[in-house]
């Protein structure tokens, strides 16, 4: 493993300043837990690591006036996961995290960095890209708010520039009458990446038909992938199990699938027909308990 320097700033200023001076040899590291591994392996080299945990104001866990949640970027999976505002309104995501890794990896890894880290095989983009998240990127140059949706480009790729950091993720609120789901099929331990995950996200109208509907699927290719004229085309209609299979249908023929160690591209493809069926099933089934006066995400 090669040396580098470590610097822990104090203040964000500080830190933006180290970025754009230094740009892409400086790696920022919140939580660490990729930057261990590639450091280990070679497959980063940085001149410099910018420790981020002395910068206070990026711990933020908190719901801000437009009721939209806001994860700063120390915010681990864990503090998420377990979090009583986001349990009572984003279920879906504390669900999520609790089935990330282990509970010693989700005690240390963020969730802004695992958005950075841009993992192929990695739960939070999906759920956080049908949720409409946004991720808050920082710089000397100024402050941009990109969908988490556009922001994972490619395999351990992301829009991100050298001298931003991702400061923080915002989720907004979900509207009454929407229902959340995240599913997931690993095929070898509890604790492994998954083969595939599928998001999805529907919200009713006053007679019951789809408002809104976004169907996320993850791990099955090289980033997050949606189908939207699949989408649109479900948009005002009744959901129900013919359109859930209509949809799984769309999702299946259109979808991009890679092989590697945990399934073929095929195999992929078979499971994108099954969970986005049940995923959107099942996200149907919790609106409409919503709509009715429950609580579910």
């Amino acid at each position: 493993m090669a040396e580098c320097a470590v610097v822990a700033p104090t203040g964000l200023e500080e830190a933006l300043a180290l970025l754009a001076e230094v740009g892409p040899e400086a790696l920022p590291v919140a939580g660490g837990v990729w930057v261990t591994l590639t450091l280990r392996s070679g497959l980063v080299q940085p001149r410099l690591l910018l420790s981020l945990r002395r910068i206070a104001e990026l711990g933020e866990l908190a719901v801000e006036r437009d009721g939209t949640l806001r994860i700063g970027a120390l915010a681990t999976h864990r503090a998420v996961e377990r979090a009583t505002l986001v349990r009572e309104r984003w279920p879906v995501l504390a669900e999520t995290l609790a089935e990330v890794a282990n509970v010693r990896v989700r005690e240390q890894a963020t969730l802004v960095g695992n958005l950075c880290e841009a993992d192929p095989a990695s739960d939070p983009p999906a759920v956080l890209a049908a949720l409409g998240a946004t991720v808050e990127l920082v710089s000397r140059r100024g402050r941009r708010i990109v969908p988490v949706a556009d922001f994972v480009v490619g395999a351990y790729q992301t829009v991100r520039e050298p001298d931003e950091l991702a400061t923080a993720v915002r989720v907004p609120a979900l509207p009454v009458g929407a229902g959340a789901a995240y599913l997931k099929f690993r095929t070898r331990s509890h604790e492994d990446r998954p083969a595939i995950g599928v998001a999805a996200v529907i919200v009713l109208d006053p007679a019951q038909r789809i408002g809104h509907l976004d169907v996320v699927v993850g791990a099955a290719g090289d980033r997050p992938q949606r189908v939207p004229e699949a989408l649109a085309a479900a948009r005002g209609a009744w959901c129900d199990e013919a359109l859930a299979a209509t949809l799984a249908e769309a999702y299946a023929e259109a979808v991009e699938t890679v092989a590697d160690l945990r399934a073929s591209a095929w195999y992929r493809r078979e499971l994108v027909r099954v969970f986005v069926a049940r995923a959107v099933c099942l996200a149907a089934e919790r609106a409409a308990r919503d709509a009715g006066g429950g609580q579910d995400g």
